[in-house]
């Protein structure tokens, strides 16, 4: 019995504005020879960047079953959409109603057996992205994509091209075969997929971004939306609410602020992805804005706040009076723990900054809300700014608001927006 035939498909989708104009590609490829065997563009139009990729998918793999009807395949999918990779891969649940039908129409193509995913950087996925680009460019148009006018890999350096007909039959989509020496050279054959262990560091993306994520001369950043939980209970009362005391969910009014701030970013359309702290109230915003927009959300321990240690509860004033002489050497000194255990703002800025160089390098060239607290978000501004310890006591950050940073790859960071409660109004 004669071996599977290996393939390789890269599939990607945009939307410009989330939703907004929206198309896919995909591309077809035999990891062996680097040679590609079909690619696939089509501009949808008006659709989340979820829908596009997952109709990327679908393109990919039916390209695959049109290509090689009667053959044993096993194929690699490579994506750099972590949602569409984790849910097809059975670790992430489907929630949201439109990605559910998209995903069983992807698994019926072709059987699960023969299918694994991979998630790659959005750096080594540019054939696909390049593609929806084009694709999202002909609907500008008014038109739809064409095979003869793809310029998928012209940045990419190749071999002589084959002549047309060496290309299986059935190639409609791509028309000639072409060959990616570069490609072949650099990529190992195709392994199991598995989540990574930790986040690569991709090139700048080429696609453009807008909003938030819009640059000038350096590319597209990592820009991070900053958004401070809604209320609890304790925020009107001004208490110490940190890691390590009774972590209280959402008030009434504090619900309310998420639902406003999701219906915002909707609007907005710029979130690609939603990183939360672990701690109730800052999971429950979250999980607002992700219903809202069809995201899911990852945790992250290291943006949760500071534990404040005895202190956890207690009023400014309270703490005075019980505290006096701990809490005075702790507004005087980034090195000097709560009373009964509790985080430094120094400890507490290594954490945040280890934190921020992680997703920095996860989320390059995209745009990522990261929900979280008072002194992560305060540092994570002052870290950008180069400001000194104290201007930790010099900021207001608001329930729900918003402030922006955007890291670009020269290593410079820029703040773009602080405490912006506009949504709220």
């Amino acid at each position: 019995m004669p071996a599977p035939r290996q393939l390789v498909v890269e599939a990607d989708g945009g939307s410009r504005g989330n939703p907004g104009p929206a198309g896919y590609g995909a591309v077809v490829i035999d990891p062996d020879t680097a040679q590609v065997l079909a690619e696939a563009a089509e501009f949808i139009g008006v659709a989340s960047n979820n829908v596009a990729e997952y109709r990327g998918l679908i393109a990919g793999l039916t390209a695959v079953r049109d290509l090689f009807p009667d053959t044993d395949v096993r194929v690699l999918v490579r994506m750099d959409s972590k949602l569409v990779v984790e849910q097809m891969s059975g670790r992430w649940k489907i929630k949201h109603p439109d990605m559910k039908p998209l995903a069983a129409r992807a698994a019926e193509i072709l059987p699960a057996s023969s299918v694994t995913y991979e998630w790659i950087p959005r750096a080594e996925n540019k054939h696909a992205d390049r593609l929806a680009n084009e694709a999202m460019d002909a609907g500008r148009r008014g038109g739809q994509w064409e095979p003869s006018s793809s310029t998928a890999d012209l940045d990419t350096p190749r071999a002589a091209p084959e002549p047309e007909s060496s290309g299986p039959p059935g190639d409609a989509a791509a028309g000639a075969a072409r060959v990616r020496a570069a490609m072949a050279a650099a990529r190992p054959a195709p392994t199991p997929a598995r989540a990574p262990e930790s986040p690569q560091v991709p090139q700048a993306a080429q696609a453009p971004q807008v909003g938030w994520g819009s640059a000038p001369d350096l590319g597209s950043p990592a820009t991070f939306v900053l958004l401070r939980h809604g209320e609890t209970v304790l925020t009107p009362e001004k208490r110490f609410s940190g890691s390590g005391g009774s972590d209280p969910e959402l008030s009434a009014t504090g619900r309310d602020q998420a639902a406003r701030a999701a219906e915002a970013f909707a609007q907005r359309g710029t979130v690609q992805e939603i990183v939360s702290s672990p701690l109730r109230r800052c999971r429950e915003t979250a999980a607002a804005v992700a219903d809202r927009l069809g995201l899911e959300v990852r945790i992250e321990e290291g943006l949760r706040e500071t534990d404040f240690g005895a202190w956890e509860g207690l009023t400014f004033a309270e703490v005075r009076e019980r505290f006096g002489s701990d809490l005075s050497a702790w507004l005087a000194s980034p090195e000097v723990a709560p009373t009964g255990g509790g985080e430094s703002f120094t400890e507490v800025a290594e954490r945040v900054a280890a934190t921020r160089d992680r997703l920095v390098a996860a989320y390059a060239g995209r745009t990522a809300l990261l929900v979280t607290h008072v002194t992560p978000i305060k540092t994570l501004v002052r870290l950008a700014l180069g400001a000194p310890p104290e201007s930790l006591f010099r900021m207001e950050l608001s329930p729900a608001s918003l402030s922006v940073v955007a890291y670009y790859a020269d290593g410079n960071p820029s703040l773009r927006l602080l405490n912006d409660t506009s949504h709220l109004g």
